[in-house]
Protein backbone atom coordinates (compact mmCIF):
# COMPACT_ATOMS: atom_id res chain seq x y z
CA UNK A 1 0.00 0.00 0.00
CA UNK A 2 2.64 2.14 0.41
CA UNK A 3 4.38 1.53 -2.62
CA UNK A 4 1.23 2.07 -4.41
CA UNK A 5 0.90 5.59 -2.97
CA UNK A 6 4.43 6.45 -3.37
CA UNK A 7 3.48 5.93 -7.01
CA UNK A 8 0.66 7.41 -7.35
CA UNK A 9 1.93 10.40 -5.28
CA UNK A 10 4.51 10.96 -8.31
CA UNK A 11 2.24 10.83 -10.66
CA UNK A 12 -0.45 13.10 -9.96
CA UNK A 13 0.75 15.12 -7.01
CA UNK A 14 -1.71 18.33 -7.58
CA UNK A 15 -4.66 15.57 -7.41
CA UNK A 16 -3.41 14.32 -4.07
CA UNK A 17 -2.43 18.28 -3.11
CA UNK A 18 -5.67 19.84 -4.00
CA UNK A 19 -7.47 21.74 -1.13
CA UNK A 20 -11.36 22.84 -0.63
CA UNK A 21 -11.00 26.46 0.87
CA UNK A 22 -13.63 28.20 2.69
CA UNK A 23 -14.17 31.87 2.06
CA UNK A 24 -16.24 34.25 3.57
CA UNK A 25 -15.20 37.65 2.22
CA UNK A 26 -15.06 40.63 4.58
CA UNK A 27 -14.64 43.04 1.83
CA UNK A 28 -15.82 43.47 -1.55
CA UNK A 29 -14.99 46.02 -4.38
CA UNK A 30 -16.77 47.21 -7.42
CA UNK A 31 -14.15 46.91 -9.87
CA UNK A 32 -12.40 44.78 -11.96
CA UNK A 33 -8.39 45.75 -10.97
CA UNK A 34 -5.57 44.32 -10.28
CA UNK A 35 -5.20 46.47 -7.34
CA UNK A 36 -7.05 44.98 -4.89
CA UNK A 37 -6.16 42.61 -2.02
CA UNK A 38 -6.51 39.12 -3.00
CA UNK A 39 -9.24 37.75 -0.23
CA UNK A 40 -7.57 33.98 -1.08
CA UNK A 41 -4.66 32.62 -2.74
CA UNK A 42 -5.19 29.46 -4.16
CA UNK A 43 -3.04 26.82 -6.34
CA UNK A 44 -4.45 25.06 -9.29
CA UNK A 45 -6.64 22.12 -8.82
CA UNK A 46 -7.93 23.82 -5.65
CA UNK A 47 -11.65 24.54 -4.81
CA UNK A 48 -13.45 26.94 -3.43
CA UNK A 49 -16.57 27.36 -1.06
CA UNK A 50 -18.17 30.79 -0.96
CA UNK A 51 -20.91 32.87 -0.84
CA UNK A 52 -21.69 36.14 -3.06
CA UNK A 53 -23.82 39.36 -2.36
CA UNK A 54 -26.65 39.82 -4.56
CA UNK A 55 -26.04 43.03 -6.85
CA UNK A 56 -27.85 45.60 -3.90
CA UNK A 57 -24.86 44.59 -1.80
CA UNK A 58 -27.17 42.13 0.75
CA UNK A 59 -26.25 38.82 1.84
CA UNK A 60 -28.09 35.73 2.47
CA UNK A 61 -29.45 37.02 6.24
CA UNK A 62 -30.63 40.56 4.16
CA UNK A 63 -27.76 42.22 5.91
CA UNK A 64 -25.98 44.89 3.12
CA UNK A 65 -22.18 43.87 3.36
CA UNK A 66 -21.76 47.16 0.59
CA UNK A 67 -22.99 50.13 0.52
CA UNK A 68 -23.87 50.33 -3.33
CA UNK A 69 -25.71 48.91 -6.05
CA UNK A 70 -24.13 47.51 -9.01
CA UNK A 71 -23.01 44.10 -8.51
CA UNK A 72 -19.95 43.91 -5.29
CA UNK A 73 -17.95 41.45 -6.48
CA UNK A 74 -16.66 38.53 -3.83
CA UNK A 75 -12.69 38.08 -4.75
CA UNK A 76 -9.81 38.45 -5.86
CA UNK A 77 -8.80 34.61 -5.82
CA UNK A 78 -5.11 34.71 -6.75
CA UNK A 79 -4.35 31.24 -8.96
CA UNK A 80 -0.71 30.23 -7.88
CA UNK A 81 1.25 30.31 -11.29
CA UNK A 82 -0.83 31.90 -13.36
CA UNK A 83 0.95 34.24 -15.41
CA UNK A 84 -0.32 37.15 -18.19
CA UNK A 85 -0.98 34.38 -21.56
CA UNK A 86 -2.70 31.52 -20.03
CA UNK A 87 -6.54 31.27 -18.80
CA UNK A 88 -7.83 30.32 -16.10
CA UNK A 89 -10.21 27.21 -16.35
CA UNK A 90 -13.32 27.75 -13.27
CA UNK A 91 -15.59 24.70 -12.74
CA UNK A 92 -18.41 25.28 -10.97
CA UNK A 93 -19.67 22.62 -9.11
CA UNK A 94 -22.08 23.99 -7.43
CA UNK A 95 -24.44 27.07 -7.51
CA UNK A 96 -27.71 27.27 -5.15
CA UNK A 97 -30.10 29.59 -3.53
CA UNK A 98 -29.76 30.81 -0.19
CA UNK A 99 -32.75 33.17 1.24
CA UNK A 100 -36.10 33.17 0.03
CA UNK A 101 -36.33 36.33 -1.67
CA UNK A 102 -35.18 38.69 -4.79
CA UNK A 103 -35.96 41.49 -6.82
CA UNK A 104 -36.19 42.90 -10.16
CA UNK A 105 -36.06 45.86 -11.79
CA UNK A 106 -40.53 46.77 -12.97
CA UNK A 107 -40.22 47.47 -16.56
CA UNK A 108 -37.80 46.27 -19.66
CA UNK A 109 -35.42 48.80 -20.31
CA UNK A 110 -35.63 51.39 -22.77
CA UNK A 111 -32.74 50.12 -24.63
CA UNK A 112 -35.03 47.07 -25.02
CA UNK A 113 -37.75 49.03 -27.23
CA UNK A 114 -38.40 50.18 -30.65
CA UNK A 115 -38.62 54.06 -30.72
CA UNK A 116 -42.24 54.14 -31.05
CA UNK A 117 -43.05 51.72 -28.85
CA UNK A 118 -41.37 53.87 -25.85
CA UNK A 119 -43.87 57.18 -26.47
CA UNK A 120 -46.86 54.81 -24.61
CA UNK A 121 -45.11 52.74 -22.21
CA UNK A 122 -46.31 52.68 -18.69
CA UNK A 123 -44.52 54.88 -16.10
CA UNK A 124 -41.32 53.00 -14.37
CA UNK A 125 -42.82 53.75 -11.26
CA UNK A 126 -44.48 50.86 -8.96
CA UNK A 127 -44.25 51.60 -5.35
CA UNK A 128 -42.22 53.89 -2.99
CA UNK A 129 -39.60 51.63 -0.94
CA UNK A 130 -41.14 48.29 -1.65
CA UNK A 131 -37.69 46.46 -2.01
CA UNK A 132 -35.30 49.44 -1.29
CA UNK A 133 -35.13 53.02 0.47
CA UNK A 134 -35.51 55.63 -2.18
CA UNK A 135 -36.16 53.31 -4.73
CA UNK A 136 -40.33 52.93 -6.62
CA UNK A 137 -38.87 50.75 -9.91
CA UNK A 138 -38.47 47.50 -8.28
CA UNK A 139 -40.75 44.69 -7.63
CA UNK A 140 -40.40 41.57 -5.01
CA UNK A 141 -40.26 37.93 -5.93
CA UNK A 142 -40.18 35.02 -3.63
CA UNK A 143 -37.89 32.03 -3.62
CA UNK A 144 -39.34 28.35 -2.31
CA UNK A 145 -35.56 26.92 -1.60
CA UNK A 146 -37.50 23.40 -0.72
CA UNK A 147 -38.96 23.00 -4.73
CA UNK A 148 -36.70 25.60 -6.02
CA UNK A 149 -39.35 27.60 -7.82
CA UNK A 150 -39.40 31.80 -8.12
CA UNK A 151 -43.15 33.44 -7.41
CA UNK A 152 -44.04 37.23 -8.39
CA UNK A 153 -44.85 38.86 -4.80
CA UNK A 154 -46.76 41.51 -6.56
CA UNK A 155 -47.95 43.09 -8.63
CA UNK A 156 -51.01 40.04 -9.52
CA UNK A 157 -51.61 39.66 -13.21
CA UNK A 158 -55.12 38.37 -13.88
CA UNK A 159 -53.80 36.68 -16.87
CA UNK A 160 -50.50 35.09 -16.52
CA UNK A 161 -49.23 33.17 -13.16
CA UNK A 162 -45.51 34.43 -12.59
CA UNK A 163 -44.56 31.20 -11.27
CA UNK A 164 -41.37 29.66 -12.49
CA UNK A 165 -38.48 26.89 -11.83
CA UNK A 166 -35.49 28.80 -11.04
CA UNK A 167 -32.67 28.85 -12.71
CA UNK A 168 -29.50 29.77 -10.97
CA UNK A 169 -26.83 31.71 -12.81
CA UNK A 170 -24.25 34.25 -11.83
CA UNK A 171 -24.28 37.52 -13.53
CA UNK A 172 -20.29 38.58 -12.81
CA UNK A 173 -17.62 35.96 -13.40
CA UNK A 174 -14.21 37.78 -14.48
CA UNK A 175 -10.59 38.58 -13.73
CA UNK A 176 -8.88 41.92 -13.42
CA UNK A 177 -8.46 43.94 -16.67
CA UNK A 178 -5.55 44.32 -18.45
CA UNK A 179 -3.07 46.59 -18.10
CA UNK A 180 -4.21 49.90 -15.25
CA UNK A 181 -7.70 48.86 -16.22
CA UNK A 182 -10.28 48.96 -13.38
CA UNK A 183 -13.68 48.96 -15.33
CA UNK A 184 -16.40 49.01 -13.42
CA UNK A 185 -18.55 45.94 -12.33
CA UNK A 186 -21.28 46.86 -14.45
CA UNK A 187 -19.61 46.01 -17.60
CA UNK A 188 -18.11 43.08 -19.15
CA UNK A 189 -15.00 42.97 -22.19
CA UNK A 190 -12.21 40.63 -22.61
CA UNK A 191 -11.93 39.92 -18.93
CA UNK A 192 -15.41 38.02 -18.62
CA UNK A 193 -16.88 40.70 -16.35
CA UNK A 194 -20.62 41.55 -16.03
CA UNK A 195 -21.70 38.83 -18.34
CA UNK A 196 -25.15 38.59 -17.38
CA UNK A 197 -24.80 34.81 -19.65
CA UNK A 198 -27.94 33.25 -18.46
CA UNK A 199 -25.59 29.79 -19.33
CA UNK A 200 -23.28 30.82 -16.21
CA UNK A 201 -24.95 28.25 -13.92
CA UNK A 202 -24.31 24.87 -11.80
CA UNK A 203 -22.38 22.59 -14.30
CA UNK A 204 -20.58 25.18 -16.47
CA UNK A 205 -16.77 25.40 -17.30
CA UNK A 206 -15.80 29.22 -18.10
CA UNK A 207 -12.38 30.18 -19.66
CA UNK A 208 -10.91 33.15 -18.87
CA UNK A 209 -7.82 34.62 -19.93
CA UNK A 210 -5.13 35.88 -17.68
CA UNK A 211 -3.73 39.70 -18.04
CA UNK A 212 -2.20 39.84 -14.39
CA UNK A 213 0.11 37.44 -12.22
CA UNK A 214 -2.34 35.43 -10.32
CA UNK A 215 -5.16 36.20 -12.86
CA UNK A 216 -7.17 37.68 -9.95
CA UNK A 217 -10.62 36.02 -10.22
CA UNK A 218 -13.38 37.49 -9.13
CA UNK A 219 -17.32 36.65 -9.31
CA UNK A 220 -21.03 37.88 -7.81
CA UNK A 221 -24.51 38.91 -9.17
CA UNK A 222 -26.35 35.89 -8.53
CA UNK A 223 -29.89 35.72 -10.18
CA UNK A 224 -32.46 32.91 -9.54
CA UNK A 225 -33.46 33.63 -12.90
CA UNK A 226 -32.97 35.79 -16.29
CA UNK A 227 -34.18 35.51 -19.68
CA UNK A 228 -32.00 35.90 -22.91
CA UNK A 229 -30.33 39.18 -23.06
CA UNK A 230 -31.11 40.78 -20.05
CA UNK A 231 -33.68 43.46 -21.24
CA UNK A 232 -34.97 44.55 -17.71
CA UNK A 233 -31.65 45.13 -16.55
CA UNK A 234 -32.16 42.64 -13.84
CA UNK A 235 -32.28 39.20 -13.11
CA UNK A 236 -34.02 37.89 -10.59
CA UNK A 237 -31.72 39.34 -7.86
CA UNK A 238 -30.30 37.15 -5.37
CA UNK A 239 -27.01 36.05 -2.97
CA UNK A 240 -25.65 32.65 -3.63
CA UNK A 241 -23.27 30.19 -2.49
CA UNK A 242 -21.49 28.62 -4.90
CA UNK A 243 -18.73 26.32 -5.43
CA UNK A 244 -15.88 26.55 -8.05
CA UNK A 245 -12.43 24.20 -8.72
CA UNK A 246 -10.49 26.27 -11.36
CA UNK A 247 -7.27 24.86 -12.86
CA UNK A 248 -4.89 27.29 -14.93
CA UNK A 249 -3.96 26.20 -18.66
CA UNK A 250 -0.59 27.81 -19.73
CA UNK A 251 0.43 29.77 -22.82
CA UNK A 252 -3.80 29.07 -23.65
CA UNK A 253 -3.97 31.30 -26.42
CA UNK A 254 -7.38 32.89 -25.18
CA UNK A 255 -8.63 36.00 -26.17
CA UNK A 256 -12.04 36.62 -24.34
CA UNK A 257 -14.20 34.37 -22.45
CA UNK A 258 -15.32 30.71 -23.33
CA UNK A 259 -17.79 28.44 -21.74
CA UNK A 260 -17.97 24.68 -21.76
CA UNK A 261 -21.00 23.03 -20.37
CA UNK A 262 -21.89 18.99 -21.21
CA UNK A 263 -23.81 19.80 -24.43
CA UNK A 264 -21.46 22.93 -26.25
CA UNK A 265 -18.89 24.85 -26.73
CA UNK A 266 -20.08 28.53 -26.51
CA UNK A 267 -17.81 31.55 -27.53
CA UNK A 268 -18.62 34.91 -26.11
CA UNK A 269 -18.16 37.85 -27.83
CA UNK A 270 -18.00 40.37 -24.75
CA UNK A 271 -18.19 44.08 -24.99
CA UNK A 272 -20.09 46.67 -22.58
CA UNK A 273 -23.26 47.25 -23.40
CA UNK A 274 -23.96 50.29 -25.59
CA UNK A 275 -20.05 50.52 -26.32
CA UNK A 276 -20.90 49.05 -30.37
CA UNK A 277 -23.50 47.17 -31.88
CA UNK A 278 -24.65 43.18 -31.66
CA UNK A 279 -22.94 42.73 -35.17
CA UNK A 280 -19.31 43.45 -33.66
CA UNK A 281 -20.64 41.27 -30.61
CA UNK A 282 -21.33 38.53 -33.15
CA UNK A 283 -18.16 38.69 -35.01
CA UNK A 284 -15.98 38.70 -31.95
CA UNK A 285 -17.88 35.89 -30.77
CA UNK A 286 -17.53 33.62 -34.38
CA UNK A 287 -14.34 34.12 -34.70
CA UNK A 288 -13.32 33.09 -31.61
CA UNK A 289 -15.04 30.14 -32.39
CA UNK A 290 -13.24 29.74 -35.70
CA UNK A 291 -9.80 29.73 -33.33
CA UNK A 292 -11.36 27.12 -31.18
CA UNK A 293 -11.80 24.43 -33.35
CA UNK A 294 -8.91 24.99 -35.73
CA UNK A 295 -6.37 25.45 -32.69
CA UNK A 296 -8.11 23.27 -30.15
CA UNK A 297 -9.92 20.57 -32.12
CA UNK A 298 -7.77 20.41 -35.13
CA UNK A 299 -10.33 21.65 -37.99
CA UNK A 300 -9.32 22.75 -40.90
CA UNK A 301 -10.18 26.63 -41.54
CA UNK A 302 -13.03 25.43 -43.99
CA UNK A 303 -14.01 23.07 -41.81
CA UNK A 304 -14.30 25.10 -39.09
CA UNK A 305 -16.44 27.93 -41.15
CA UNK A 306 -18.59 25.40 -42.44
CA UNK A 307 -19.26 23.72 -38.98
CA UNK A 308 -20.34 27.11 -37.97
CA UNK A 309 -22.31 28.01 -41.06
CA UNK A 310 -24.88 24.39 -40.46
CA UNK A 311 -24.64 23.87 -36.90
CA UNK A 312 -24.14 27.04 -34.85
CA UNK A 313 -26.50 28.74 -32.71
CA UNK A 314 -26.41 32.20 -31.88
CA UNK A 315 -27.76 33.93 -28.42
CA UNK A 316 -28.01 37.52 -27.52
CA UNK A 317 -26.00 37.40 -23.98
CA UNK A 318 -26.98 41.09 -23.17
CA UNK A 319 -29.14 43.66 -24.97
CA UNK A 320 -27.11 46.15 -26.79
CA UNK A 321 -23.46 44.11 -25.60
CA UNK A 322 -22.27 40.66 -26.11
CA UNK A 323 -23.16 37.93 -28.11
CA UNK A 324 -22.59 34.22 -28.04
CA UNK A 325 -21.63 31.50 -30.08
CA UNK A 326 -22.51 27.84 -29.89
CA UNK A 327 -21.69 24.99 -31.11
CA UNK A 328 -22.93 20.95 -30.11
CA UNK A 329 -20.02 19.03 -28.91
CA UNK A 330 -21.31 15.69 -30.28
CA UNK A 331 -20.03 16.88 -34.09
CA UNK A 332 -16.37 17.44 -32.93
CA UNK A 333 -13.66 15.16 -32.71
CA UNK A 334 -11.59 14.83 -29.47
CA UNK A 335 -9.41 17.87 -28.40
Amino acid sequence: MLRLVSFVTLLFPLALSAEVHQVLATAYYRTWSHAHPPVKRVRSGDTVVTKTLDAGGQDDQGVRRHPEFGNPLTGPFFVEGAQPGDALVVHFRRMRLNRNWGWTNYRLGLFSLSADSIESIYPNRYKDNLVHEGRNNQVPWDIDLKTNTVRLREPASRRVKFEFPAVPMLGCVGVAAPEDQAPPSSISGPYGGNLDYNQVGEGATIILPVFHPGGLLYLGDGHALQGDGEPTGTGIETSMDVEFTVEVRKNAKVTGPRLENSEFLISIGSQPEFASSLDRALGMATSDMIRWLTNDYGLEPWAAHLLIGYQGRYEVVTVAGSMALKIPKRYLPRP
